[in-house]
C-alpha cells in the first residue's frame, strides 16, 4: 500500500527513498541542526514531506556539487532551510540563483582586491619618481668629477660641497628616509 505524500516516513522508508544508509541520515542529525525529525516513544524517527526534501537538497549538495559538510553549513545559515527544500524539490533556479550572487560577489572581491592593487603598484610607481630635477649637470655631480672625491683633489678641484649642492643631498637624505620610514610601516 502506498503512502500520501503528505504522510511521516520512517527513517528506513526516507533511507529507502534518498539511497543513503540509516547511519547517514542520524550522522547528519547531528551535524545539520536543521534536520529534526518528530521522535515517538523509543526514539524512534518520523520525517515530514519538508523533511525528505531537505534531506534530499543536502544529499544533492553534499554528493553532486560536491560541497563539505562545513560548507553546507554556512549555505544554510545564509540562506535558510527552504533554500535545501527547494533544491530537494528539483527548483534549481534557487541554486542557480545563488551560484549567481556568489559569481558576483567572487567578482565584486576580485575587482576590488585589483583595484588595491592597481593603486598600490601606482602608489610604488609614485614612489619611484624622483622629486624635483637634479640642478647640477654636466660631468660634475654635486662639486665632484664622476669617479670621487679623491680624483677632484688630485685634480685641483674644491672638495667643498656648494650650498645648493648640499641641498641637493639633504633633500635626497629627507626622501630616502621617508622611504624607509613607508617600507617600515608595511612590514
Amino acid at each position: 500500500m502506498e503512502k500520501s505524500p503528505d504522510a511521516f516516513r520512517t527513517i528506513s522508508e526516507v533511507a529507502d527513498e534518498l539511497d543513503l544508509p540509516q547511519h547517514v541520515l542520524r550522522f547528519w542529525e547531528t551535524r545539520f541542526s536543521q534536520i529534526k525529525p518528530m521522535k515517538r516513544g523509543g526514539g524512534r524517527r518520523y520525517y515530514r514531506p519538508n523533511d525528505v526534501d531537505m534531506l534530499r537538497g543536502i544529499k544533492h549538495l553534499l554528493y553532486e556539487e560536491g560541497y563539505t559538510i562545513k560548507g553546507v553549513q554556512k549555505l544554510l545559515r545564509e540562506n535558510g532551510v527552504q533554500f535545501a527544500v527547494a533544491i530537494g524539490t528539483g527548483d534549481m533556479s534557487a541554486f542557480e540563483e545563488m551560484s549567481r550572487k556568489n559569481a558576483e560577489a567572487a567578482k565584486a572581491v576580485q575587482d576590488e582586491q585589483s583595484g588595491r592593487e592597481a593603486a598600490q603598484r601606482a602608489e610604488e610607481a609614485d614612489g619611484n619618481v624622483l622629486v624635483g630635477e637634479a640642478k647640477v649637470k654636466g660631468k660634475k655631480i654635486f662639486g665632484f668629477s664622476k669617479s670621487g672625491p679623491e680624483d677632484a683633489a688630485e685634480a685641483g678641484g674644491d672638495t667643498q660641497l656648494s650650498r645648493e649642492n648640499r641641498a641637493l643631498l639633504q633633500e635626497a637624505l629627507f626622501d630616502l628616509l621617508e622611504c624607509k620610514r613607508l617600507l617600515d610601516q608595511a612590514r
